[in-house]
């Protein structure tokens, strides 16, 4: 494992990081005088994994937006030879702050979090974030006196046609449909899929309202407050003012106090850790 002192030295010219400054600084350790336990033996271990881990994406960014390891280091404001080393996954000792600063050069925000406790038993599920959001939409609905259904099937036959959220508010006879966005990798075919989903939720609709005639169908989106998310509104501000031409302010509302919901299609951020839904506002 390379230490922070001679982490440089290898390739790549150009400036060299400065050194740790170990009068100053509690968390440079020297691992060869750590007691071994089984807690520092597992930290070293997941350390590597997760730098090798972050190395590749770093890399795999960097490759996908054509730029060199040199542009990538002068943006980062590190050495090449640096990045190389981050590259390759030996970036287990390397501080979060350059990690930060590499991660924002390629464009791929560093995001970083405490996982489940492992004392609680179980794995840590891969969608985590996304159910994050899903449970704070059935709390704040089961809050409101709705009646919450997860990844409800809005056609048997095909799985591939799940809503995320669907809550039901008797009192107003209607189906609130609610799909939750992490990342959006494309617009358009997430659009047309929210739009298959509320066009079979139809159905559902007419079966619950009886005799009495269908529920009415509130639809829209939540984003998931990140720094990509909030990039991409940013980008195409016209398409989501285009898609969601519903009130983001009624939307959230409607999501955080039980209010009627908007008419038309809306967006809104959701914040999971903060336990908000928020109005997006678009720039323009």
């Amino acid at each position: 494992m390379i230490s922070p002192e001679t982490i440089n030295t290898s390739t790549g010219g150009g400036r060299r990081d400065k050194p740790p400054d170990r009068a100053g600084n509690d968390d440079v350790v020297d691992m060869g005088r750590v007691r071994s336990t089984a807690a520092a033996a597992a930290g070293v271990q997941e350390a590597a994994a997760i730098a090798t881990t972050l190395g590749r994406e770093i890399r795999e960014a960097r490759v996908r937006r054509r730029l060199t390891q040199a542009s990538v280091a002068r943006r980062a404001a590190t050495s090449r030879g640096r990045l190389a080393d981050l590259e390759r996954g030996a970036g287990s000792r390397a501080p979060l702050e350059l990690w930060v600063r590499v991660a924002m050069a390629v464009g791929r925000p560093l995001s970083v979090r405490l996982s489940r406790d492992i004392d609680a038993g179980g794995a840590n599920p891969s969608d985590a974030g996304h159910l994050a959001a899903q449970e704070l939409l059935l709390r704040l609905g089961r809050a409101h006196g709705w009646v919450g259904s997860v990844e409800l099937a809005t056609r048997p036959n095909d799985p591939s046609r799940s809503a995320d959220v669907v809550l039901r508010a008797e009192r107003r006879r209607l189906l609130i449909l609610i799909e939750v966005m992490n990342r959006v990798a494309d617009l358009g075919a997430a659009a047309r899929s929210t739009d298959r989903k509320a066009a079979d939720l139809e159905a559902l609709a007419m079966l619950v309202g009886g005799d009495r005639g269908p529920f009415a169908i509130a639809s829209g989106w939540v984003l998931v407050d990140t720094a990509a998310n909030r990039r991409l509104v940013g980008s195409y501000p016209e398409f989501f003012r285009a898609r969601f031409p519903g009130s983001s302010n009624t939307w959230a509302k409607a999501l955080s106090t039980g209010s009627p919901p908007p008419t038309l299609s809306a967006v809104a951020w959701i914040d999971p850790r903060a336990g908000a839904v928020r109005a997006l506002r678009l720039p323009g």
